[in-house]
C-alpha cells in the first residue's frame, strides 16, 4: 500500500494571529470615532497580524515538495525490471500546486469580510458621523466688559443658536477677577452640572431687580443677572462646587466645565467649552488644566479616563 492513503488533510496549526488581526480591526473602528492617529495603529496592527496569518496558513503550499524516492516492488521474489526509455520518463500525476479547498476556504473568508464590511460602515457611519458634522463653535457676544463689575459674578443666559430656539439656552456665571498680566481675567462657569447634566443653581442672593440687557444675538438679547454666589449647588442629586468649580461634596466627577473668552472692542465673547478636572489657586491666580469638551459623569484624567474611551459628543 501507498504511503499516501495514510496521509491527514492539511489543517492549518492553532494561531493566535486572528486575534491581532481581530483586535486591529476593533482599534480602526474605535479610532473613527476618538481619533485619526488610533486609525493609524489600528490599521498598522491589522496589516502585520493579517499578514502572520496568511503566513501560517498557506505555510503547506508555499513549502518545497520533498524529494520523490521511486517505489520499488518485488514480484515473486524477483525485482521488478527496470525500464529504458520514455516509458521510465513519463512524469507521475502530480497533486495540484493550491488545492480547491484553500481556495475556496479564502474566498469564503474573503466574501464574509466584503459583505460584513458592506454592512458594518454605513451603519456606523449613520450612527457616528451625524455627532461629528454640522457642529457650530461657540461665538457669542455677552456684552460690554463695564457690565461685568469686578470681583462679583454675574449671571449671563442666552441661546446659542437662535435659529432652534430654547434648546440652546446657556447659563453661565462669570466674575471679573481684575486685571492679569495688563489683560482682564476673568472665570467663566458653565452651569452644566458634571454629574448628569443638570442646572447648577448659585448659593447665595441673586439680584433680578438689578437685571441688564447685554449684546443681542440676532433677535435674541442676552441677559446679565447679578449674583453673590458662596458656591454653587445641583439641585437634582445633591452635587457642589466652589466658586471656582471644584467639587466639593456629591457625586460629580471633576470640576465644572469652562469656556473660553477675548475680549474684543471691550465687549466679552464666549467661545468653545472645555472640560477641567481641577483648579488651583482663585481667581486670576488660578490655574487651569484644558481638557477637550467631555459628557457629564466622564473622567478628564486619571487611570478613570481610560475607562470612558469614547466620549459621545453633547453640550
Amino acid at each position: 500500500m501507498s504511503a499516501h492513503n495514510d496521509e491527514k488533510p492539511h489543517l492549518p496549526p492553532p494561531s493566535l494571529w486572528p486575534i491581532g488581526f481581530a483586535v486591529g480591526i476593533a482599534c480602526v473602528l474605535v479610532g473613527l470615532v476618538v481619533s485619526w492617529p488610533a486609525v493609524a495603529v489600528g490599521a498598522v496592527i491589522t496589516v502585520v497580524f493579517a499578514f502572520l496569518w496568511i503566513r501560517d496558513v498557506t505555510v503547506g503550499v508555499r513549502a518545497p515538495a520533498p524529494d520523490v524516492v521511486p517505489e520499488a516492488r518485488a514480484t515473486d521474489g524477483f525485482a521488478a525490471p527496470i525500464v529504458s526509455g520514455e516509458a521510465a520518463l513519463a512524469p507521475a500525476d502530480e497533486a495540484p500546486a493550491y488545492p480547491r479547498s484553500k481556495f475556496l476556504e479564502g474566498a469564503t473568508l474573503g466574501l464574509g469580510g466584503v459583505i460584513g464590511g458592506l454592512v458594518t460602515v454605513p451603519v456606523l457611519g449613520f450612527a457616528v458621523l451625524p455627532s461629528f458634522t454640522n457642529q457650530k463653535k461657540q461665538n457669542v457676544e455677552l456684552g460690554k466688559l463695564s457690565n461685568f463689575p469686578e470681583g462679583k459674578f454675574v449671571i449671563a443666559t442666552y441661546m446659542e443658536d437662535p435659529s432652534i430656539g430654547e434648546v440652546s439656552r446657556r447659563t453661565m456665571y462669570i466674575r471679573n477677577n481684575g486685571q492679569r498680566d495688563g489683560q482682564p481675567s476673568l472665570t467663566v462657569l458653565y452651569s452644566r452640572c458634571v454629574h448628569l447634566g443638570c442646572p447648577v443653581q448659585p448659593n447665595g442672593p441673586v439680584f433680578d431687580d438689578d437685571k441688564v440687557d447685554g449684546a443681542r444675538n440676532g433677535d435674541v438679547k442676552v441677559e446679565l443677572t447679578p449674583s453673590q454666589p458662596a458656591g454653587f449647588g445641583c439641585p437634582c442629586h445633591g452635587g457642589q462646587y466652589d466658586t471656582e468649580g471644584n467639587r466639593t461634596a456629591g457625586p460629580p466627577v471633576r470640576a465644572l466645565d469652562r469656556a473660553e473668552y477675548s475680549i474684543k472692542n471691550g465687549s466679552v465673547w464666549l467661545g468653545p467649552f472645555y472640560s477641567v478636572s481641577h483648579v488651583e489657586g482663585q481667581g486670576a491666580q488660578a490655574r487651569i488644566r484644558k481638557y477637550g469638551k467631555a459628557v457629564p459623569g466622564v473622567h478628564v484624567d486619571g487611570i478613570e479616563s481610560w475607562l470612558y474611551p469614547i466620549p459621545v459628543p453633547g453640550s
